[in-house]
Order: C-alpha cells, then structure tokens, then sequence
C-alpha cells in the first residue's frame, strides 16, 4: 500500500512539474481530449455490424405496363377509378388522361385523393377543392392563380405518369333535350353528319 502512495505522490510531482496543472485540472483536460478523440474518430469509422430484420414484403404482383386507350369519353373513364383491381386507375387533367396505377395508395379506393380517380379533376385540382361540383374538367371562369395551380399539377402529372389517352369531349347538339346522355348527343350528331 505505501508503495501505491507513493506512486501516486510522485505522479503529481511530475504532473505538476511537466505540465504546470494541479493534478485536478490534468485530468480534466485528459477527460476532455479523449472524448473529444471518441466523438470525432467516430465520424471516420467504417459502421460495425448490425443485425438487420428483414421484414417480408406482402406478394404484390408488378404493375402491368401502361395501356394506350386514345380518346375515350367522361363516362368510359369512369370505369378506370379503382372499383376493378384488374384494370388500371386513370385520372385525367385538362382532357390528358394518365395512368395513376402506381399511386394507388393515393388514387384508389380508401385514398385521401379516390375522388379525382376516373375522373377529369382539372377545376377541383386547380381550386384545390373536393367538393363534388368541382369534380369535372370544366375549367371556364377559373383565376389566374388557379390556372396557374393546375399547371402545376399538369406538370407534375406529366413528369410522373404515363400519359395513356385523351378523354372525348361531347358537345351538346342543338335541337337535343338538355337531359340526354353523350352517346345520344354523340348519335344524334352523326346523324346530324350522316344527312348533311
């Protein structure tokens, strides 16, 4: 024990001596410098070995390739909204109707955003609105700032999805009852055609 003494007496003398400290402020700075040597060497090490958990993935079966479906009308779309696993979800901006199918989460059934599938939801994007009446591509009577906040949704859509058709817009025909569906329109302007 008396040789632990002094060791430890002689330890001080030669702290104090070398480095001009009291014992108390040298391992202080000691405490300090190897934390400090711990905390930066810790940025150049390669990472250690972790165990890793590798959670299996639910049997998701690919997305099919887009298909190109050219002009259809407003109530063809409809049958693309999610209803039907099998086919693609489909949602239109400004008569560009894109295949949404990869954002399903966000465009299909349950979806904060289901509303606009099957649909052309270019004057609800552009009021940022989910209310029903702005559910169409109607897009007449809209400010600047929300013209211009569909284009930016334009933008994104393009960049983001395939664009796989055009919806056909029916014009009403004069002479035809307000209440009549597109085909009738769309019949009764062929047979508009037909006898010009």
């Amino acid at each position: 024990m008396a040789g632990v003494l002094q060791l430890w007496e002689t330890l001080k003398e030669a702290i104090v001596a070398y480095t001009g400290l009291s014992p108390v402020a040298f391992f202080t700075v000691l405490a300090v410098a190897v934390s400090f040597y711990q905390v930066v060497s810790g940025f150049f090490k390669a990472p250690g070995v972790h165990t890793v958990r590798v959670r299996e993935a639910p049997d998701v079966e690919p997305l099919p390739p887009p298909v190109q479906l050219g002009e259809i009308t407003e109530e063809e779309l409809k049958a693309y909204d999610g209803s039907d696993p099998k086919k693609p979800l489909l949602m239109a901006i400004k008569a560009q109707i894109y295949d949404v199918s990869q954002s399903r989460m966000f465009y299909g059934p349950g979806g904060p955003y289901a509303l606009f599938a099957g649909r052309d939801a270019s004057r609800a994007l552009a009021k940022m609105s989910f209310e029903e009446k702005d559910l169409t591509g109607d897009i007449s009577g809209l400010g600047p700032f929300e013209l211009e906040a569909l284009q930016d949704w334009e933008y994104k859509f393009m960049s983001k999805y395939v664009k796989v058709g055009t919806v056909r817009k029916t014009l009403p025909v004069e002479g035809a009852p307000a209440s009549s569906s597109g085909e009738e329109a769309e019949a009764a302007a062929g047979t508009a055609e037909a006898s010009s």
